[in-house]
């Protein structure tokens, strides 16, 4: 499950060391540490980070169809945490040790920067190869974070990204050799910690008004 940790003025969000789903009780810890996070005072900012072979798979498909009655609840919790992310009044980096798929590409992206790993690990939207759209919030995000080009070929043809590829598609921000990801990502994050407030919470509400709507609206979250 996610731990949270604090260096200095930045704090470390470990997601897990499995292949971090995002399972209800998974996503409810990851909300209880932002909560933690958005509440401290002074300047802050945050990292997430995993550990082990994967960032994030997305989706707990298991879970999923074990639970469909459920599925129009789960996907709104999915998109108030995709929405939670991107608007935080601080600076957040992503640290992709792994393989990055699905909704964990999607919350990757709801990071204002991304460090990967250089020599392994994939970063991939494959749902148009497992058969599930994109709902209209999904795509407002994705294509609010890359150029037109890049969204149009990783969401049509789930191409996966090494992460050379994805610094050259505009996916990340850096890549860099395993053991510098989170070190890196970190002092991205150090940086930017003086920025954290009301300020940047205004920013970051107007930049995405659009891409926030659509993640908040619950009357027809699946379009």
């Amino acid at each position: 499950m996610p731990v949270l940790d604090r260096q200095d003025d930045v704090f470390v969000l470990d997601l897990g060391d499995s292949e971090n789903r995002f399972h209800p009780d998974w996503i409810s810890a990851v909300a209880a540490a932002l909560d933690e996070v958005e509440k401290t005072d002074g300047p802050r900012a945050l990292v997430t980070a995993a550990t082990g072979k994967f960032y994030s798979n997305g989706l707990d498909l298991d879970w999923l169809f074990a639970h469909e009655d459920q599925y129009l609840e789960y996907v709104i919790s999915v998109h108030a945490l995709f929405a939670r992310l991107l608007s935080l009044p601080l600076v957040t980096v992503a640290a992709l040790q792994g393989h990055t798929f699905a909704a964990g590409a999607m919350f990757s992206l709801a990071h204002d920067f991304r460090v990967m790993r250089s020599d392994r690990g994939f970063w991939c939207l494959p749902e148009a190869e497992i058969n599930i759209p994109f709902t209209p919030g999904m795509s407002s995000l994705i294509q609010s974070r890359l150029a037109p080009r890049t969204a149009h070929e990783a969401m049509v043809t789930a191409h996966r990204y090494g992460g050379h590829d994805a610094l050259v598609a505009g996916i990340v921000d850096h890549a860099v050799d395993e053991d510098a990801v989170r070190t890196t990502a970190v002092a991205i994050a150090q940086a930017q910690a003086a920025k954290a407030g009301d300020t940047l919470a205004t920013i970051k509400s107007r930049m995405y008004a659009p891409v926030l709507a659509a993640l908040r609206d619950t009357t027809n979250p699946m379009g």
